[in-house]
């Protein structure tokens, strides 16, 4: 098992403009995993290409936001492989610089039309909204409007996602987990350079 991962967007009491931003990030890349099947099918191009390489055999991004940080990653469990899990992790940091670089408009608009979905979803019944009224209260100090969310997730265009991707990933120093067989972590210092190349 392994996390790469970089400090992120906080809520800010729901002032900061990067946090929708981050999560349309996080939408891109998505989760998988092999019982799933689908996987040329699946509409994260992330998604495809570790079925086709078959790094992980499951994967899961996150954006775990806190009152004055977070965190932005991706998780994933490989085989006890030491190239496995160097070929994942390589994929996870080119995959941020695909997003940095060029990720298109379509598949933009397509990770907003999804995270508004999966914000609708978690408000399917009286006690998941109450749950969601709770943590909006305690993260952004009121309950922000549906019409809002809305507004705030279609103001994404692709160059605030490039701005605010390159503003978290670019030459930040990611933390890198692993529990297992971690003899395939990569260096820290090879990380580190993999996180600023080819995000110029």
């Amino acid at each position: 098992k392994a996390v790469v991962s970089t400090q992120s967007g906080h809520y800010g009491r729901g002032t900061n403009p990067d946090y929708f931003a981050m999560m349309i990030a996080n939408t891109l890349i998505g989760n998988w995993n092999r019982a799933q099947g689908g996987g040329r099918t699946m509409p994260s191009a992330f998604a495809r290409k570790v079925y086709e390489q078959k790094h992980p055999q499951s994967y899961m991004a996150f954006n775990t936001c806190y009152k004055d940080t977070g965190l932005f990653g991706v998780y994933g469990v490989c085989e006890p492989d030491e190239d496995a899990v160097r070929k994942f992790i390589g994929a996870i940091q080119s995959e941020w610089r695909r997003i940095f670089r060029s990720a298109s408009p379509g598949e933009v608009q397509r990770a907003k039309n999804l995270l508004k979905t999966l914000l609708l979803a978690q408000c399917d019944g009286s006690t998941a909204v109450c749950e969601d009224i709770g943590r909006q209260m305690l993260t952004y100090g009121r309950r922000i409007p549906l019409a809002e969310i809305d507004a705030r997730v279609e103001a994404v265009t692709p160059s605030v996602l490039k701005k605010v991707v390159g503003e978290y990933v670019y030459d930040r120093d990611p933390v890198l987990v692993g529990i297992g067989a971690t003899e395939g972590l990569p260096d820290q210092l090879l990380i580190k350079f993999q996180q600023s190349s080819g995000m110029d």
